[in-house]
């Protein structure tokens, strides 16, 4: 089960890195409170929940959502889990952090009419979207971008960017995600 996986590998996370829940939420922005709630297995965080913990601690999102994590850039995943957590963006790991090339790749769902906004990512971070179904749109550099089938786009994550689609149908598009490696060895 996710839930359980993402609880553990907090706790294992904040354990290795010596620090209180308290720090841990100065960190990365998600209350003491939710913090514990998680590490409790008593709350499924949304996936931007998981983004700010995976960014406050500088390691790629599956590192919270594999079997193992570590907290340098030596992560070593397991298997994927085709599973969206709470109302958020559906999402499935096509390829777990991998840190010979610093990148992970999810196929991400959209439903009719849904939209998802990111925060922006460490400094550095590049997303790579191509579009396997439907159409849908990308917000880049303040301005949102259509893209269909058979479209990619490659943007920079540093900054706020976001995903929806407007159509009637379901679209479903690869996200890579590219870490600069000194994002990764800082935490």
């Amino acid at each position: 089960m996710s839930e359980e996986k993402i609880q553990i590998n907090l706790k294992a996370a904040r354990m290795r890195a010596g620090l209180s829940l308290a720090r841990t939420a100065e960190m990365t922005g998600v209350s003491k409170a939710m913090l514990g709630q998680i590490e409790r297995g008593e709350s499924s965080p949304t996936l931007a929940t998981l983004w700010k913990i995976a960014k406050g601690f500088h390691l790629p999102l599956t590192a919270f959502l594999e079997d193992r994590v570590q907290t340098t850039g030596s992560f070593t995943p397991a298997l994927p889990h085709p599973k969206a957590l709470g109302a958020t963006i559906g999402y499935q790991t096509v390829f777990p952090f991998d840190p010979v090339f610093g990148s992970e790749t999810f196929l991400m769902t959209l439903e009719p009419g849904q939209s998802h906004v990111s925060e922006p990512h460490d400094s550095g971070v590049v997303e790579d979207v191509f579009v396997t179904r439907g159409a849908m749109e990308v917000l880049r550099d303040g301005d949102w971008q259509v893209l269909r089938s058979g479209d990619g786009l490659r943007f920079a994550a540093d900054q706020p960017h976001g995903y929806r689609n407007l159509t009637g149908e379901i679209a479903q598009f690869h996200n890579t995600i590219h870490y600069p490696r000194t994002s990764l060895s800082d935490g």
